[in-house]
């Protein structure tokens, strides 16, 4: 069935707030655990995707999904534009270099998707390639989970009014003056048509799929995201180490 983005909320209206609050600070916990647990094991990993609009909440989800998460055990990576050294290679070359190694999680804050969606609404790379890029991307994450690393992608679902206080905030608020990008304001008036691309994306690169999460509370995201990872990771079944001694035995 074809994903359309109109179909999907931006607020579940549903959701109690003191209830989802009280149940995803359990669920970060158990999340620390685990990760550490995974890093121990040493033999499967985990990658997080966050693909969103401008201001949708990918820093945000990423603190505080990883809260309770041993930094050791973790990385991030944002992924923006090219260099000269990466327009030199295939666009998946920068990619692979930061997919985790065993026992570790990484979140990408923007990802690969990036050099299907960027160069599709601003028009300076052909459709043919646009097109092509969509199944070397199903076979690079169906690569990366054969390698025992589990793949999570969500789609922080925000309202274009929610979008919009967003950034005035970024204004109004001393604080967040550091995020302000007059860029991202170019990027809004295109609002639409970065959906559409995100539309072809979700649709066409979905053989692992896509989480469309509802993003107009911190909240909503927060917990949306830390559910599914947290199912992953017990899936996983993961064990910790037997001992590895010549002078010692098991207790």
């Amino acid at each position: 069935m074809k994903i359309k983005l109109s179909d999907y909320p931006t607020l579940n209206r549903e959701w109690d707030k003191k209830k989802i609050q009280e149940k995803t600070k359990k669920i970060l916990k158990r999340i620390g655990e685990l990760q550490y647990k995974m890093y121990a094991e040493n033999k499967r990993s985990l990658l997080i995707v966050l693909q969103g609009t401008d201001a949708s909440g990918k820093d945000g989800v990423t603190k505080g999904v990883l809260n309770y998460c041993n930094p050791v055990c973790f990385g991030t990576y944002s992924f923006k534009k090219p260099t000269d050294e990466e327009y030199a290679h295939d666009f998946l070359w920068r990619v692979h270099k930061q997919v985790p190694r065993k026992g570790q999680t990484m979140v990408f804050i923007r990802s690969h998707y990036e050099d299907i969606l960027v160069p599709s609404v601003e028009k300076f790379i052909a459709p043919e390639i646009i097109a092509r890029r969509f199944s070397i991307i199903n076979e690079f994450e169906n690569l990366v989970e054969q390698n025992g690393t589990r793949v999570l992608k969500f789609f922080l679902h925000v309202s274009k009014e929610a979008q919009e206080e967003r950034l005035k905030e970024r204004i109004g608020l001393k604080e967040k003056h550091w995020k302000h990008k007059d860029g991202d304001w170019d990027t809004r008036e295109k609002y639409d048509e970065y959906h559409e691309v995100y539309e072809k994306i979700l649709n066409n690169c979905n053989e692992i799929p896509w989480h469309i999460v509802p993003a107009d509370k911190n909240w909503q995201k927060t917990y949306a995201v830390a559910e599914v990872v947290l199912k992953s990771l017990e899936e996983m079944d993961l064990k910790w180490p037997e001992l590895i001694s010549e002078k010692f035995s098991p207790a």
